[in-house]
Parts: C-alpha cells; sequence; structure tokens
C-alpha cells in the first residue's frame, strides 16, 4: 500500500526518540481537496481503531484509516533537502494529480 524510505524512516525513528513517542505507530491521513490535490498529515499515535489498515515499512509501524487507504495505495514518504539546509517530508503519490514522477523514474 505505502511504503517509507530508509531516509524517511531513520527521521521518524528519531522524532519519536525525541518526542519520547517510541513504540507509537505513526497515523498517516490524506483527504482529496475540491480541485482534485491530496493533502496530508501524520502524527504519532498510541490509539487503533477497528477499521485502521496497519502495516510495516522499513520498521516503521504505520496506521491508515480505512478512509485514507485508496488516496495512499502506492505512495512514498520520504525525507528530502528541498533547498540548501531545509529538509522535510514529501508524499511521492501517484494518484495525486500534482504529483510529478522524479527524473529517471524512481518512486
Amino acid at each position: 500500500m505505502m511504503t517509507i524510505t530508509p531516509n524517511a524512516a531513520a527521521q521518524i525513528k528519531a522524532a519519536a526518540k525525541q518526542s519520547r513517542m517510541e513504540g507509537m505507530a505513526l497515523r498517516v491521513a490524506a483527504q482529496r481537496d475540491a480541485d482534485g490535490a491530496i493533502q496530508y498529515a501524520m502524527g504519532f499515535d498510541d490509539s487503533s481503531r477497528a477499521d485502521d489498515v496497519r502495516i510495516t515499512s522499513e520498521g516503521v509501524d504505520l496506521v491508515v484509516a480505512s478512509t485514507s487507504t485508496i488516496l495512499l495505495e502506492g505512495t512514498t514518504l520520504d525525507f528530502v533537502e528541498l533547498e540548501p539546509g531545509k529538509q522535510e517530508f514529501i508524499f511521492l503519490n501517484p494518484n495525486d494529480p500534482n504529483y510529478r514522477p522524479p527524473e529517471g523514474g524512481t518512486a
């Protein structure tokens, strides 16, 4: 369904340790805007709902509500430097009309 790059996994694990949330799953949510673009949210969560989908990628436990799974199908979460000195999480999602595959066709 969704994967995490090694860079993203390392950052998620570091953030969990820093905020004392180790052992909690990362909840990822997606919602489509009126223009069709997809908006994302994520945060550590120790609760679980009956309709949640749980997966593990790169050693990180992910929790996704069933309503978000179709929007996240085939998505890769990465942590990259977009500008010098500025790193952030990005969602590479082929379901988003604004998505453009990276040069070279990876992800």
